[in-house]
């Protein structure tokens, strides 16, 4: 049989042996095939049909006309290579024919948290089917660290956010899968720590991008509105009037209308809070007082005791 045509018109010279990489195994079968060879292997491997998969992530950030260029129309399955409405477009650069086969699915992965598929090529919601992958906090079902159920914490932590904000930025179980690893493995104590891990530097930062550092959002989301002082991640301190004045001078009408202004601070990473469990367990639980609200309990208990 004649390669010639099928390797570039390029000729085999001198080498006893010659690495063909102007065309592959997949072309060679074909010309094969035509010119009437059959090849047992791959006729088995003809009857025994495989899937290809080719994952292209984050696909919303990629500009669609540079990734797919012209080649978008081929990945249509009534364009595919086999079909009635097949077709087939010559390569630029190496000249030869090209086709997608009907075997290869393609699937592209999204967030849309960080683009709204309201500004999603046109061109690729036509050729592509969406399918919505929302938070799966079953996943962590009897997952419990240090009393902490991860299950109920990712659950309730959403259920704000989505008020807040929008169920899109709602947050993925994919945050405390690697504690549940850990508890799994019966590590309880790591699990803790990657747990601190994942709020200090990945839940809270996510926090405050979502929010635009509006912290008073932030402690709901977090419930250190409900929480004592000594149990809040963010702490609220409100700027009297003496201070402002020590700042600002007298006149700086920053209170005006008798608006209080509120100074927010995050905790610092060494702070006992990160270590307590009672913190992380006070964002879900409803049984979780603020400190004035302890205070009156415990008076109104002293008085009927003493009744």
């Amino acid at each position: 049989m004649n390669l010639y045509e099928l390797n570039d018109n390029t000729r085999l010279t001198l080498k006893t042996c010659y690495e063909l990489t102007r065309f592959t195994s997949i072309e060679l079968y074909e010309v094969l095939e035509k010119s009437g060879v059959k090849l047992k292997s791959y006729s088995q491997a003809d009857s025994k049909r495989q899937n290809y998969v080719l994952v292209i992530d984050e696909i919303n950030r990629g500009n669609i006309s540079k990734v797919f260029g012209e080649l978008i129309t081929l990945i249509e399955p009534s364009k595919r290579k086999g079909q009635e409405e097949a077709l087939e477009l010559t390569l630029p650069y190496s000249g030869k024919p090209f086709s997608v086969p009907d075997n290869l699915y393609i699937i592209g992965t999204m967030n849309t948290a960080d683009r709204s598929l309201a500004m999603m090529d046109t061109a690729l919601r036509r050729r592509f089917d969406f399918v919505e992958m929302m938070p799966k906090p079953e996943l962590l079902e009897s997952a419990v660290v240090k009393g902490i159920d991860l299950q109920r914490l990712l659950e309730v932590l959403n259920q704000r956010i989505e008020i807040l904000y929008d169920r899109e930025h709602t947050l993925g179980h994919a945050f405390l899968m690697p504690v549940k690893a850990l508890v799994d493995k019966d590590k309880e104590e790591l699990a803790f720590t990657e747990l601190q891990s994942v709020f200090q530097n990945k839940i809270i930062p996510l926090l405050e991008e979502y929010f635009f550092e509006d912290w008073n959002k932030i402690r709901l989301v977090l419930a250190d509105n409900q929480k004592p002082l000594e149990k809040q991640f963010i702490k609220e301190h409100v700027q009297e009037n003496q201070e402002l004045n020590a700042l600002f001078g007298v006149k700086h009408n920053l209170d005006l209308y008798g608006q209080s202004v509120v100074k927010y601070t995050l905790v610092d990473k060494a702070d006992e809070v990160w270590c307590d469990a009672e913190s992380y367990i006070g964002i879900y639980s409803k049984g979780s007082k603020t400190s004035d609200e302890n205070q009156e309990f415990e008076s109104s208990r002293q008085m009927v005791t003493e009744q």
